[in-house]
């Protein structure tokens, strides 16, 4: 099966062929990991579970409330696990899936990209 393109028929009109209908695989991967510091908040689980004060420290650009939301929606969809480690008072750390762990190699080679083209 060719992938969507475009043909132009002999009275000039274009149609598309194979059109998209539907959202594509990149499209469905960036609504899990292209969310406003989604990503960010997936790097800096990569080495070990991480608090959530610290994690806030990390992203200091990202309010308190942002990251909460980013970590339920990351919850929610299994790419982290949120621990209980202490009750009184309560300290919580949180720590990626496997499968949140299956995105580093595309989020370190965005970085790269990133860093390579001077993006901004």
């Amino acid at each position: 099966m060719m992938g969507s393109h475009v043909e132009t028929d002999a009275q000039g009109r274009k149609t598309a062929i194979n059109a998209c209908l539907e959202p594509c695989a990149i499209e469905r991967g960036m609504r899990i990991i292209g969310g406003k510091w989604t990503g960010s908040i997936i790097f800096h689980l990569k080495d070990a579970p991480v608090r959530f004060n610290d994690l806030a420290r990390m992203l200091g650009g990202a309010s308190k409330k942002m990251i909460d939301q980013r970590l339920k929606e990351l919850e929610a969809r299994q790419m982290v696990v949120r621990k209980v480690i202490n009750d009184r008072p309560v300290a919580v750390t949180y720590e990626l899936t496997e499968f949140g762990r299956s995105a580093l190699k595309i989020l370190d080679e965005l970085r790269v990209w990133s860093e390579e083209h001077d993006i901004k």
